[in-house]
């Protein structure tokens, strides 16, 4: 699998990494759901050169992640704002960074805290079933091929089980 061909594979992991996988791409959407807006503050928040940072907003406007909004006429000055797609991203941001606070956060504790606006709580992300709300990890999902699955199943079939608590 190469780098430059992953939104031509058979995986929708590959595809999203070909979109949001860059480490520079990640942090704008982080700033993007601190509500940070204009050009020149991502360039001062993320530390990023004006080209690179310039590359990965435009490839989110072009995936439809962000929209370009005028702000200002003169000059015309733009500001990018999350959509319906990018705001359905939160969820993997979200989880990615209370990983981080668990696993990378100093002795101190996390840097941010996250708190539920409707019920005024500090909150984790937890990952549950669609259908019975039941809390999930790897050890309780199992995979199977689905309707755009290759004849070739991309998963090995010994990966593959028929039973609720699989290791990974």
């Amino acid at each position: 699998m190469r780098w430059q061909t992953l939104d031509r594979e058979n995986c929708s992991l590959a595809r999203t990494l070909a979109v949001v996988g860059d480490r520079w791409t990640l942090l704008v959407l982080r700033d993007c759901f601190l509500r940070v807006r204009r050009f020149e503050d991502f360039e001062a928040s993320l530390k990023i050169a004006r080209r690179v940072l310039a590359e990965r907003l435009a490839l989110l406007v072009e995936e439809g992640i962000l929209v370009k909004r005028p702000y200002q006429d003169r000059p015309v000055r733009y500001e990018y704002r999350l959509t319906e797609k990018g705001l359905e991203l939160y969820p993997a941001l979200i989880s990615l960074v209370h990983w981080g606070d668990k696993h990378y956060a100093g002795k101190s504790g996390p840097p941010l805290i996250h708190r539920h606006r409707t019920c005024g709580h500090d909150f984790r992300s937890a990952l549950t079933c669609s259908e019975c709300g039941e809390a999930l990890d790897a050890r309780a999902v199992e995979v199977r091929p689905g309707a755009a699955a290759k004849p070739a199943a991309t998963i090995p079939a010994n990966h593959i089980r028929s039973r609720t608590a699989a290791t990974p």
